[in-house]
């Protein structure tokens, strides 16, 4: 069920045939693409770089690199070298030692990667072309005479591929037109470059300024259009061009710019062990581990879990996906409000205030506060945030804050109407926020800041308000008790089984003395078999129940209770369950034998 993403770059910039041009970028491209790619904190990629290689072992790297593969496997495929257009009008990738005369023998055609691509069971597969379509030979060559358009695109969007989720294909230009007269190269001489291309993918990525929504990932819809409008700028007679099937949003990288990044602690080996079951109960059973490890309050613990039901969510079978999908929706970024109104304010006035909670566990708090526009102002509080907003320009003002946590993204909308000092009088903001003349507007340089929001910082139980009693909070000993109750109920399903037991046993003997003419239904009614029987059902039932609601409650509201607390309740339910399992399964067992075998005796 992991996750494995590889990378392949083929860089081609000196050729054996005298009349195709030598490249500068393709090395040290590739070298600046295999770093970003490597990197474990952005691309994370597996990656294998083949420099200058022949025709024959381009082909052999390619068809091992699609070859054997898994559906969570992620493949990107670079090329950094000519392409070649036959008499036919089909695409070639030249290597170190094509002729142009003679492409089919010596180059790799893009039919031979469109079939790779095709029947590879990797689930992602993309594919860059970073390739110079004109100017590829030198002045003076006559090795080749050939003109007209080269539709990169329509050499790879003809089959869909047999397998896996999707594919894609970014190109750094699709058709470009070149021509041979004589010994004179009719090219433009400001004709495309391809390291403006990868120079673009690499600046996007290690920079993350391609993560376009900053929502700390780098999605390929993301990466082209970033790609798109860097190359527009350096070369306006470039234009890259894509074409996708994929299925839901591909993450080619992470983003350091504007994310969450919390380092995850693993789950246990024993549970990833759980997670790899070919049994589904026990794979169940993982997920709902991982639940409770995603609401601790440790993030990198509870981080660990969340990228483990991540995994389980996208590759599992549907009835297990579905309880961690469930599980990952509980840490969903949840403020309250979400929309403030702060009403008629002066211009000028001191800056108003509303505050914003933050509610859900501690991962589900821990978030990036990031004004969009920047007559707002945002600062951490022991709750959540609190907003202001900036009077020194009149009008309707409406802006929002984008909330950016781990696993989602939120907004919150603001809206004010700034008039002129001599004005109506403004009206109180919903919320009631208190003025603060002693604090002076900040941030009028027009500068957007973000604000990382711990969840540390907030308090585990809501201040009491001025001139009231502090009154104790009573679910801080609901769980513990729940979980006693249960442990008392499964004790109890434990004693009814031993009685039920004896009590059977007893009519079991007197049935045999009986000889010929007994009947154990008589036998055991008379000794009150079945009583003990039922209430060892019942009781064992409702004690599992009890301690299911305890822990859930301990994870649900895990602010609300200490770590003896939360301790003591997982020990307790962990007891009850393993006696009233048992004593369940003898009583289903004695029962179902009481049904079968009375009619018999």
């Amino acid at each position: 069920m992991t996750d494995a993403r590889h990378a392949l770059i083929i860089a081609n910039d000196r050729y054996t045939d005298q009349g195709l041009k030598k490249l500068k970028a393709p090395a040290r491209d590739a070298a600046a693409l295999e770093k970003v790619l490597h990197d474990p904190q952005i691309g994370a990629f597996e990656v294998e770089v083949v420099h200058n290689a022949s025709a024959d072992l381009m082909r052999r790297r390619i068809q091992g690199f699609f070859k054997d593969r898994r559906r969570a496997d992620t493949l990107l495929l670079h090329f950094s070298c000519h392409g070649l257009k036959s008499e036919s009008g089909e695409l070639y990738f030249a290597a170190s030692d094509t002729e142009p005369p003679l492409l089919a023998a010596t180059a790799v055609p893009s039919q031979f990667v469109r079939s790779c691509m095709s029947v590879t069971r990797a689930g992602r597969t993309v594919l860059f072309l970073d390739c110079c379509y004109g100017g590829a030979f030198s002045r003076g060559s006559s090795s080749v005479r050939a003109s007209g358009d080269v539709n990169v695109l329509e050499s790879f969007a003809k089959d869909e591929p047999v397998s896996g989720r999707g594919w894609a294909v970014i190109t750094a230009s699709d058709s470009m037109e070149y021509a041979f007269e004589g010994d004179e190269l009719a090219d433009d001489s400001s004709g495309p470059r391809p390291s403006v291309f990868t120079h673009a993918v690499v600046e996007g990525l290690e920079t993350g300024e391609a993560d376009l929504d900053a929502d700390g990932k780098v999605s390929l819809d993301d990466l082209y259009e970033y790609v798109y409008r860097q190359v527009q700028e350096q070369n306006p007679h470039q234009t890259p061009k894509k074409a996708a099937e994929l299925h839901g949003e591909l993450h080619l990288a992470h983003s350091r710019r504007g994310r969450i990044k919390i380092a995850a602690i693993p789950s246990p080996p024993s549970l990833q062990t759980a997670l790899n079951s070919d049994d589904i109960l026990t794979r169940q059973g993982a997920v709902l581990e991982l639940q409770k490890r995603l609401h601790h309050t440790e993030l990198p613990l509870a981080e660990g879990a969340r990228q483990h039901l991540e995994e389980v969510a996208r590759n599992d079978i549907q009835q297990i996906a579905v309880m961690a999908s469930d599980a990952l929706s509980k840490i969903r970024l949840a403020p309250s409000p979400d929309h403030l109104d702060f009403g008629v304010v002066q211009k000028g006035s001191a800056p108003h205030k509303q505050s914003v909670t933050m509610h859900g566990p501690p991962l589900a708090r821990h978030c990036v506060a990031q004004p969009k526009q920047s007559w707002l102002r945002v600062d951490p509080t022991g709750t959540g945030l609190e907003v202001r907003v900036d009077t020194a320009a009149e009008g309707r003002l409406s802006g929002d804050i984008a909330l950016k946590g781990v696993a989602e993204e939120t907004v919150i909308h603001v809206e004010a109407e700034v008039t002129p000092a001599h004005g109506p009088r403004p009206t109180e903001p919903e919320t009631g926020p208190a003025k603060d003349s002693t604090t002076p507007p900040h941030g009028t340089d027009g500068k957007r800041e973000t604000v990382v929001i711990e969840p540390s910082r907030i308090p585990a139980r809501p201040k009491t308000p001025p001139g009231t009693t502090p009154q104790v909070n009573r679910t801080d000993r609901r769980a513990p008790a729940l979980a006693g109750a249960a442990l008392a109920l499964a004790v109890a399903a434990i004693g009814t089984l031993v009685l039920a037991i004896q009590r059977a046993v007893a009519a079991l003997m007197e049935r045999g003395e009986a000889g010929l003419y007994g009947n154990v239904e008589d036998n055991i009614r008379e000794h009150g078999a079945l009583t003990p029987l039922t209430v060892c059902l019942i009781t064992g039932a409702v004690a599992l129940v009890a301690g299911a609601v305890a822990r859930h409650d301990v994870g649900a509201r895990q602010e609300h209770y200490t770590r003896q607390a939360a301790s003591t309740t997982h020990t307790l339910t962990s007891i009850a369950q393993g006696l009233a399992i048992p004593a369940l399964v003898l009583a289903v067992l004695a029962g179902i034998a009481y049904l079968v075998g009375s009619p018999h005796w």
